[in-house]
């Protein structure tokens, strides 16, 4: 067997008279720039459109239009079906809806506070619903007041 490996010397000393190559320099990227999302007033394409007859129902009063100047509550921040309604607390003869927010928090709401991402104000409490009110678009560059309810959801302990 031939130990002496002339040949992979002699390979060896070939590569290394080949011209040496240079290295390409790093590629310049164009920096980040975040996108503004700009159709967050328009309706979720993941909620049911508002039908024509229920459009119809609630019908369109030129005067509405959410108060884009109010100051935001917590619960606007989730989407109404995410949130669900899960007790009720009674305090000073006032009545509070519990409402489970779907990510781990009870926020407690009455008449008059805002919910859901569709400008949804709770316009009647119950013992067993809360009747909300929302203000969606209508399509044409209007507003629409839209009828929702979160009804009581009973857990089986069994």
């Amino acid at each position: 067997m031939n130990t002496d490996h002339s040949d992979l010397k002699e390979r060896m000393a070939e590569v290394e008279r080949r011209p040496k190559g240079q290295i390409e320099p790093i590629p310049t990227f164009t920096p980040y720039s975040p996108y503004v999302y700009s159709a967050a007033a328009l309706r979720s394409p993941f909620t049911r459109p508002i039908l024509e007859s229920e459009q119809r129902l609630v019908g369109r009063k030129l005067d509405i239009a959410p108060d884009m100047n109010r100051r935001r509550e917590l619960l606007e921040g989730f989407n109404f079906d995410a949130l669900s309604m899960v007790g009720t607390l009674s305090r000073d003869g006032q009545l509070w809806g519990l409402i489970d927010d779907g990510a781990g928090g009870i926020h407690r709401v009455t008449v008059g506070n805002y919910l859901g991402k569709n400008h949804g104000r709770v316009v009647n409490a119950n013992a067993d619903q809360l009747d909300v009110l929302e203000i969606v678009p209508d399509g044409t560059g209007g507003w629409i007041e839209r009828p929702r309810a979160l009804t009581l959801e009973e857990k089986d302990n069994g």
